[in-house]
C-alpha cells in the first residue's frame, strides 16, 4: 500500500456498529463489563479508547512501524520516553533543537540524575567522542530546530546499535510523508502531532512509533500509568488531519522552495537556512533520506538585530505571528525569544540563532501571495 493510500485506508476500517466510513469519537470514559474482567477489549478510557486505538495503528502504518502510542502532547510522549532511562544515564542530542525538549532534559530530568550532551549531531565524530557506558539515549532531530540541520539517521543510529544505545527521532520537522527513521535503523520516532500530522492547528497531540513489542510494552505501561492521554476527539481531529498529509505537505514544500530562493536574492537577507539548497551542508544526506527539502525555511538579516527582526515580524499579513508549525497556514516566529527562548542566549549563538533569526513555517496558500507579503515587510 503507497503512502497516500495509507493516510485514508491503514488500520481504518467502517464502525463495525453502525458502518459509519469516518471512525467515531467514543465520549465515554469507562466501559460496560458483563462480569468482572469480561469486557469487549476496553475497561477504562485512560487505558484504551476505540478512536484513540485507529489513529494508533494508522500511524504506525505510516511510520513504517508495528506499534503507535499517543498522548497529550509532544512534549508527554518526549517525556514518556525519558521515563525509560534511570538516575545516572546520560543522553546525546543535537545542540540544535526544539527549546521544549532542552528544557524537559536540563530543567527536569537533570534533577533526577539524567545528565544530556548536546554536540553538532551532524558530525557523527562529535556524537562517537561524547558515547561512554552511560549514555544509553541517543536523541534527533532532523531537520532540527530552527537551524535546519540535517542529521544522518541511518550512520548515527547504526552507531548507537554498536554501543547498545536506543534512538530516538523527532520526526516533526519532516512528517512520515518526508522520511521514515525506523527504516533506517531507529528504535523510536515522536511526533509532536499538533504539527504536520493534525495539519489544522487546532489540536495539540502527541505520539510514539516502535517496532520492538517489548519496548512498546514499556511505553503502554507509562502510557497508561502516568496518564497523559490524548482525549477522543484530539485523536478524531488527528486522523482526519492525516487523509490529506500528502497533499498538504506536497503543497507546502512547492512553495518554500521558491520562497527560499526569493530570500536568498534579497539584499536585507544575509542567510537563509533550507536543505534544499545544494550549498547547504546536509544537502546531499537530506537528498537521501527525505523525500522532499521540507516547507520550514529560516533566515537572518544583514541588519543583525532584533529591532529589524521585529519590523518584519509585526508587518507580514499572510504569514501569521505565532508559535507553532506545520498547519495549512503560514506562520512567521522569532525563535530566540518564542519557541528558544528557554536555551540561555551563549546556548542559542553557538549555534547560530541570533536575536535576528526568523523561522518560517510555509503553508498552502499561492506561493505568489506569500513571497509578496514578505517583500512588502522586508521593504
Amino acid at each position: 500500500m503507497k503512502f497516500g493510500t495509507k493516510v485514508i485506508h491503514a488500520g481504518i476500517s467502517p464502525d463495525p456498529s453502525t458502518g459509519a466510513v469516518m471512525t467515531p469519537i467514543y465520549q465515554t470514559s469507562t466501559y460496560a463489563q458483563a462480569a468482572p474482567g469480561k469486557h469487549k477489549g476496553y475497561e477504562y478510557a485512560r487505558t484504551q479508547n476505540p478512536t484513540r486505538s485507529v489513529l494508533e495503528k494508522n500511524l504506525a502504518a505510516l511510520e513504517e512501524g508495528h506499534f503507535g502510542i499517543c498522548f497529550s502532547s509532544g512534549m508527554a510522549a518526549m517525556d514518556s520516553i525519558m521515563k525509560l532511562l534511570n538516575p545516572g544515564d546520560e543522553i546525546i542530542s543535537t545542540n540544535d533543537l526544539y527549546g521544549g525538549s532542552y528544557r524537559l532534559m536540563t530543567r527536569i530530568y537533570e534533577k533526577f540524575g539524567v545528565k544530556s550532551h548536546f554536540v553538532h549531531m551532524s558530525d557523527i565524530e562529535e556524537v562517537r567522542a561524547r558515547i561512554n557506558s552511560r549514555t544509553k539515549l541517543l536523541w534527533i532531530e532532523t531537520p532540527t530546530n530552527p537551524m535546519l540541520n540535517i542529521i544522518d539517521i541511518e550512520k548515527t543510529c547504526g552507531l548507537a546499535r554498536q554501543h547498545g544505545i536506543l534512538t530516538c527521532v523527532d520526526n516533526t520537522f519532516a512528517s512520515p510523508y518526508l522520511q521514515t527513521p525506523l527504516t533506517l535503523g531507529a528504535d523510536m520516532v515522536l511526533h509532536s502531532a499538533t504539527k504536520y500530522l493534525g495539519g489544522h492547528s487546532d489540536v495539540v497531540h502527541g505520539a510514539i512509533v516502535v517496532n520492538d513489542e517489548k519496548l512498546a510494552e514499556q511505553l503502554y505501561f507509562i502510557q497508561n500509568a502516568a496518564g497523559a492521554v490524548p482525549g477522543p476527539q484530539d485523536c478524531f481531529l488527528v486522523l482526519r488531519g492525516i487523509k490529506t498529509l500528502h497533499l498538504r505537505v506536497e503543497r507546502a514544500c512547492q512553495n518554500a522552495a521558491r520562497i527560499a530562493q526569493f530570500l536568498k536574492e534579497h539584499p536585507k537577507v544575509s542567510k537563509v537556512y533550507y536543505p534544499g539548497f545544494p550549498t547547504h551542508p546536509g544537502h546531499e544526506v537530506a537528498q537521501q533520506q527525505m523525500r522532499h527539502f521540507g516547507a520550514m525555511v529560516s533566515f537572518d538579516l544583514v541588519e543583525d538585530q532584533y529591532a529589524a527582526a521585529e519590523k518584519i515580524l509585526i508587518n507580514t499579513h499572510l504569514f501569521t505571528l505565532a508559535e507553532s508549525l506545520g498547519g495549512v497556514e503560514s506562520l512567521i516566529g522569532h525563535p530566540a525569544s518564542m519557541t528558544h527562548a528557554s536555551i540561555p542566549k551563549a546556548e542559542r549563538m553557538k549555534v547560530g540563532l541570533t536575536d535576528s533569526l526568523i523561522r518560517l513555517s510555509v503553508g498552502i496558500e499561492d506561493a505568489d501571495d506569500l513571497i509578496a507579503d514578505l517583500e512588502k515587510a522586508l521593504e
